[in-house]
């Protein structure tokens, strides 16, 4: 298992967003030895939201030789020719290094604010994933249901060979990841979404679906991201941030997140890790509440010493 961090993308305790904070961020996890910095996308949230893209881009020259991912982009809402064009220009100026991750996300508000009906996400992700992967690729797509086919191939391409690897999110359902053993070059799950037992059996399922479509499960990679953070051995400070900071934001019961999240002592934190290591996840992205540089310290000082499997 290797580890990411997710940037900045939001304040949490009155911080502000800015790119210093964003900047600092991913300095502190080079020097970590983090193995990737990520981006996730909403254009109306709770709280205000950087645009995800943007940020990445944005922080190419401070990653080092990380990766890039984006954990995950909105293809449905931003569309397959403007999402190709994004993602093709952090890929050439990364030189190379982008993992594009798609989903259709799981907000209305999101969807409202485009004028795209909800209810046709799952249809238009399957049809933006194909396009996506062909304008990647330098090819012209077939134009699809939802969206015409542009009169010529993208360029610039990116600088991977046949283009971006396209993984795809899911929560771990059968049809969701029926989708990703069809069109995806990788799996990430959501760690706020499932837990280390449902990810070993969506591990196992999904093994079953790739060799239903003639494809290999040995090597096909995985990550959960949004593993949200807050290293600390005070259980009254842990309690705050999970209960009343973190709860009320995603909309959750407090009693969900109770280990199923990395609030709390390092070694618990470990011990989510641990579980998840043992059920097969080869990647996690960890999304601090603020105070970045601190919270990386710590992850890679207290907790990753102490996670096995």
């Amino acid at each position: 298992m290797d580890f990411g961090l997710h940037l900045p993308l939001m304040s949490f305790q009155g911080e502000g967003i800015s790119r210093d904070r964003v900047r600092d961020a991913v300095r502190a996890a080079d020097g970590a030895g983090f193995a990737a910095v990520s981006s996730n996308d909403h254009f109306l949230f709770a709280t205000p939201w950087l645009d995800g893209p943007t940020a990445l881009a944005s922080v190419i020259d401070e990653s080092g030789r990380m990766e890039l991912a984006t954990t995950i982009a909105l293809a449905v809402l931003r569309g397959p020719v403007p999402l190709a064009k994004a993602l093709a220009a952090i890929d050439l100026l990364s030189d190379g290094r982008l993992i594009a991750g798609v989903g259709p996300g799981s907000s209305q508000l999101d969807y409202d604010a485009l004028g795209v009906p909800f209810q046709e996400r799952w249809a238009r992700l399957d049809e933006v994933i194909r396009m996506l992967r062909s304008l990647l690729a330098g090819d012209g797509p077939e134009a699809g249901r939802f969206h015409p086919a542009p009169a010529q191939s993208l360029a610039p391409r990116p600088v991977r060979q046949g283009g971006v690897p396209i993984w795809v999110g899911s929560w771990g359902s059968p049809a969701g990841l029926r989708r990703v053993a069809r069109l995806a070059d990788g799996w990430i799950a959501s760690a706020y979404n499932t837990s280390s037992e449902r990810f070993a059996e969506g591990r196992a399922l999904l093994g079953e679906e790739l060799r239903a479509v003639g494809r290999e499960p040995e090597g096909f990679p995985n990550a959960l991201a949004t593993m949200w953070t807050w290293v600390t051995e005070d259980a009254a400070e842990a309690e705050r941030m999970r209960d009343e900071l973190l709860a009320p934001l995603l909309r959750r019961d407090a009693g969900q997140l109770r280990g199923q999240v990395c609030v709390g002592p390092a070694a618990e934190c470990a011990q989510i890790l641990s579980a998840y290591a043992e059920a097969g996840c080869e990647r996690v992205y960890f999304w601090a509440l603020g105070e970045e540089p601190r919270q990386v310290e710590l992850l890679a000082e207290e907790v990753f010493p102490q996670v096995t499997g």
